[in-house]
């Protein structure tokens, strides 16, 4: 094997090392997303029920702090949820953009593992 053969085939792993790093973070952003998709859900329906509460002014609104439930103010409670949704929705956002990030540049590194196993496979021919 030639000196540029073992370059390239040197070059090829690495190229395939980093592709599986991108595709290993994609996996975990993925994932990530399907996460914050199930927490928006969530705060969606919570927020939903704090609507139906306002009409009556009698309802009380609990928290959860470790195994006791504390009581807490309805419109801070709302505007507690309020705020997460938006969070959610930023983190969200922010994830998504890196998704399509990511498949961009799986994209180009796929060409050029493509075009450096034609290049190994010419070289090896020739």
């Amino acid at each position: 094997m030639s000196k540029q053969q073992q370059q390239q085939r040197e070059r090829l792993e690495a190229e395939t090392m980093e592709f599986q790093k991108l595709q290993k973070e994609y996996s975990g952003l993925v994932a990530s997303l399907q996460q914050l998709e199930s927490q928006l859900q969530e705060n969606e329906l919570v927020e939903k029920e704090f609507k139906h509460l306002k009409s009556d002014p009698n309802a009380r609104v609990y928290k959860m702090v470790g195994p006791v439930l504390v009581l807490q103010d309805s419109a801070e409670a709302s505007a507690n949820v309020d705020k997460r949704i938006e969070f959610i929705r930023g983190e969200m956002a922010r994830v998504e953009k890196r998704i399509e990030q990511l498949a961009k540049d799986q994209e180009k590194k796929s060409v050029d593992i493509f075009k450096l196993q034609m290049d190994i496979q010419g070289v090896s021919q020739a």
